[in-house]
């Protein structure tokens, strides 16, 4: 006696050896014995040529009609005998019932199981939407035969084209473009953007890496609403100084500007910050583009601002027609340089010109040496300015400690970069953080002395920066408090605090509670967002510096040995991993192969060459 039984979703045959009442010893066509259970048991028939049993009921099953078959079995729950004494008008053989039975599984859609061996046929409704659903996917499935055959050719297929930027930085992997895109960059042995690139599809591996940075961060574009720049404030008191500001060439948000004058023996410092919170509030149409953006985002070669350019113009510190600023006031004494007494003023000030680092860097060397080549436009401003940086930082216990760092800039200009490297820390570089972290202090102090919430930044000892709402010390720059304020026009937290600070100075409510979750939600965005930027930032100067050893040809670079198997390439901000380095000290002087650059992987291969020559001075 054989049997055909189900066994893990699966039909099988086999010869009864033993039989006890709730299980069968059987032996299968090539030998192999199991216990079956007798509930498993489909079906018993005498020897029909067991070997291909199965194999003849699945070519006899590919005969019958699926659509007549379901008509032929009514409503009813059925067992699969049952109907094939029914399709056949007799009693069926044994293959023949097999046969019915491989029909009725393989057809889900039309047959519910509802037992071994027993079904019931799908409700019309049920099976007309069923059959529908299956008629969606085998069209899906060709159509997606058919972009991927048109990927593999280097053809980017139009509705996939039109959905670029999320197949490639958000892929929907329920979409059946999204399926396809990756089903020919598995087949083809690509990633997302190189089958895009290989398409043509990408404009250039630039766009590529900026249109992440888009997509995740400004979903409706880098571009402005139209939205009306709101009018200066009429009313406020002019100063009378002749300010200036410190910047680099590229610079279009002016935050800060300086003057010095002499009165009775004393300087009068003043800092002057731009005051965009008196043109517009929070909740105005203006700050709900601020909240959004959070800060400026600053991108070798450009920069995505914060504020509509129409209000950078109004409020940003340029020279010409006065602006609406919030200014501190130091009486300073001319011989000590001691900060006899501050003051903070709501008011119009004159900007007479906005000096440029390339312009007068050249001061750097004698502000050093204690002098300054006075034919430099404010150079004896900035001598005081100095001078007083120089006496704030020590107050604060840090004098002495900065040196000189090299940071780099990148001037983007179509296809074309250039690097190019500067020392940070440099005399005019402390003034200006030096009167930055004195207004930041300054306006924090006032804030909290006057019962007014604010953002603050803090530092406990040897611990990480972090920011607050609750005033606290920032020890790495020793200061009691430090709430950032100096660049309102760059910075969503500054912008807050200005608002804030403004309500003190005219004696109203600040706009803003101790504890308010809208000022904790700003805070915990702005870190968020800040961090992401700054992480971009790096990204994007990391790429660059590859265009640039792609754009020189760079063959041979030299470098330095930083760490084992770490290199720094010479006169760019760039790391790089050299698994053939020598097991050398740290400051070690090298020279390395490029070996090769990829622009949408962002990396390069490097290989050590040779020690790097020694050149003898002539």
């Amino acid at each position: 006696m054989n049997v055909l039984y189900e066994e893990h979703g699966e039909f099988k045959v086999g010869t009864v050896l033993t039989e006890h009442e709730a299980s069968l010893h059987v032996e299968a066509p090539r030998g192999k014995r199991t216990k079956v259970k007798a509930v498993n048991v489909l079906l018993r028939f005498p020897d029909a040529g067991l070997a291909d049993f199965l194999d003849r009921a699945a070519r006899l099953a590919a005969e019958i009609d699926i659509d007549f078959l379901w008509e032929a079995c009514g409503e009813p729950e059925f067992g699969f005998a049952e109907l094939a004494a029914e399709y056949h008008g007799r009693t069926p053989t044994p293959l023949e019932a097999a046969a019915v039975l491989v029909k009725l599984h393989a057809a889900p859609v039309y047959f519910h199981r509802k037992g071994k061996g027993r079904f019931k046929a799908a409700p019309p409704d049920t099976l007309k939407a069923a059959l529908a659903g299956l008629e969606r996917k085998r069209q899906q499935a060709e159509q997606m035969a058919a972009w991927v055959a048109q990927l593999k050719r280097s053809e980017m297929p139009e509705p996939l084209r039109a959905i670029l930027p999320q197949l490639l930085y958000r892929p929907d992997r329920n979409r059946i473009e999204t399926k396809a895109f990756e089903q020919a960059g598995e087949e083809l042995g690509l990633s997302a953007a190189k089958l895009a690139e290989r398409c043509g599809a990408l404009p250039s591996t630039h766009d590529y890496h900026l249109g992440r940075f888009l997509f995740e961060h400004y979903p409706h574009g880098a571009g402005f609403p139209d939205v009306p720049a709101p009018e200066r404030p009429a009313g406020l008191p002019r100063a009378d100084v002749a300010a200036f500001s410190l910047d680099d060439a590229t610079t279009t948000e002016i935050d800060d500007a300086f003057s010095v004058a002499r009165r009775d023996g004393r300087l009068r410092i003043g800092v002057h910050i731009a005051a965009p919170a008196l043109g517009f509030g929070p909740g105005s149409d203006i700050d709900r583009i601020a909240r959004e953006r959070l800060s400026t985002a600053y991108l070798p070669g450009t920069k995505i601002t914060m504020l509509p350019p129409g209000v950078i113009e109004r409020f940003s510190l340029t020279a010409g027609e006065p602006r609406p600023a919030v200014s501190l006031y130091l009486d300073v004494d001319a011989a000590t340089l001691e900060v006899l007494a501050t003051e903070t003023r709501l008011e119009e000030v004159p900007v007479v010109t906005n000096l440029r680092h390339q312009e007068v860097d050249v001061l750097n060397a004698g502000l050093a040496a204690g002098h300054a080549d006075r034919s430099v436009p404010f150079a004896g401003e900035l001598e005081t300015l100095h001078r007083l940086a120089l006496a704030l930082e020590g107050r604060r216990g840090k004098g002495g400690r900065e040196t000189e760092r090299t940071e780099y800039s990148f001037y983007v200009a179509g296809d074309r970069v250039t690097i190019t490297e500067r020392k940070r820390g440099s005399p005019l570089d402390k003034l200006v953080a030096e009167l930055a972290i004195l207004v930041n202090e300054s306006w924090g102090r006032l804030l909290d002395e006057r019962g007014a919430a604010a953002i603050y930044r803090a530092q406990a000892a040897e611990g990480k920066v972090r920011m607050t709402t609750v005033a606290a010390e920032h020890q790495g720059l020793g200061v009691s408090h430090y709430a950032w304020s100096s660049s309102p026009l760059r910075r969503y937290v500054d912008l807050v605090n200005q608002w804030q600070l403004v309500a003190v100075l005219r004696g109203e409510p600040p706009p803003f509670a101790k504890g308010a979750e809208a000022l904790l939600a700003a805070l915990r965005d702005f870190e968020a967002t800040y961090a992401a930027y700054d992480e971009f930032q790096r990204a994007m100067e990391h790429y660059w510096c590859l265009r640039w050893l792609a754009q020189e040809r760079v063959e041979v670079a030299p470098a330095e040995v930083v760490r084992e198997n770490v290199v720094k390439l010479a006169g760019l901000p760039l790391y790089v991993r050299v698994p053939s380095l020598p097991d050398l000290p740290p400051g070690t002087a090298v020279e390395v192969e490029v070996a090769g650059i990829d622009l949408i992987d962002t990396h390069v291969r490097c290989v050590y060459k040779r020690p790097q020559e020694k050149r003898e001075v002539a």
